[in-house]
């Protein structure tokens, strides 16, 4: 897909898995710039790379807001996140300057899913706390009811997002482990709180796969410390990263990970290579491969 030479900019936010890199080095962009660095872009540089930009290609740290999209300029035609998630883009704003958006959903389903049952294996099974105990001089012998956990065989599974829907009571009081890989929407925000983890059985593992927003996360910590729910283990948090006296981290029955479910070689890899594609058919105005629809 390559474009013609004509004066085009294009703006990448971060250093993108190789796969993509190659993609977008053949396409014949006339000015590509790209922030060459694995960790965020500052604000400042953010504002000074999008001026006059024809095309951005965007991280889901990246905020994309009002600011950012009047500094790019009335020439920008197409912003392409390297995520499934769009709560970084303002898409009122995007929507009323006729900018069109891609993103890349479906190829990191395996990848988070894979995610999703080793934290909740490691999580109920109390890895963490067994790792520790074997560099710390904690294991002494084999104990019978040491570092016992909650077992996955013959246990109810409750998924927020998958299925037939459910009330939230039914599935919190019915499962052994609940998974939440819901989208966040105004409706699931905050909606695993107090209410709801008082209806989980003592003994159920609570796991978050989805958005940090989805749970209150002080409701989660009371609901731990007080033993309400036997353990919970988080691949995403608010804010991220999680400050380190954040006191979820205090907790030995909370595993946090630090957001890693698309994190396999070949997810990202496809996942670059899709929001290239996506980039480049929005400045050539043809149909993207995944585009959100506004």
């Amino acid at each position: 897909m390559r474009l013609t030479a004509r004066l085009m900019k294009v703006f990448v936010t971060r250093r993108i898995p190789p796969e993509g890199q190659a993609l977008l080095a053949q396409a014949g962009i006339s000015n590509v710039e790209q922030w060459e660095s694995d960790e965020p872009i500052s604000r400042e540089d953010l504002l000074k790379g999008v001026f006059g930009a024809q095309g951005i290609l965007c991280l889901l740290s990246d905020k994309i807001d009002k600011k950012v999209l009047d500094t790019a300029g009335s020439n920008l035609k197409v912003i392409s996140t390297l995520s499934v998630g769009v709560d970084h883009l303002a898409l009122d704003e995007i929507k009323k300057r006729g900018i069109r958006v891609g993103y890349t959903p479906d190829v990191l389903t395996d990848a988070t899913a894979e995610l999703a049952v080793a934290l909740l294996l490691t999580t109920s099974r109390r890895l963490p706390e067994g790792i520790e105990e074997v560099k710390n001089g904690g294991w002494t012998s084999w104990k019978p009811l040491w570092l016992c956990g909650h077992q996955l065989l013959n246990s109810t599974v409750g998924i927020i997002g998958l299925g037939r829907i459910v009330p939230l009571d039914q599935l919190a009081a019915q499962s052994d482990f609940v998974v939440v890989a819901c989208a966040l929407t105004p409706e699931t925000k905050l909606m695993c709180n107090k209410n709801f983890f008082q209806k989980m059985k003592k003994t159920a593992v609570f796991v978050n796969i989805s958005r940090g927003d989805v749970v209150n996360q002080e409701d989660l910590y009371q609901a731990l410390a007080n033993d309400q729910i036997a353990a919970a283990g988080l691949d995403v948090t608010t804010p991220e990263p999680l400050p380190t006296n954040h006191p979820l981290l205090s907790l030995k029955n909370c595993v946090i990970l630090p957001h890693i479910g698309s994190a396999t070689y070949g997810t990202r890899n496809i996942m670059s290579v899709l929001a290239v594609k996506n980039l480049l058919a929005g400045l050539k105005g043809e149909p993207m491969p995944n585009e959100f629809k506004l």
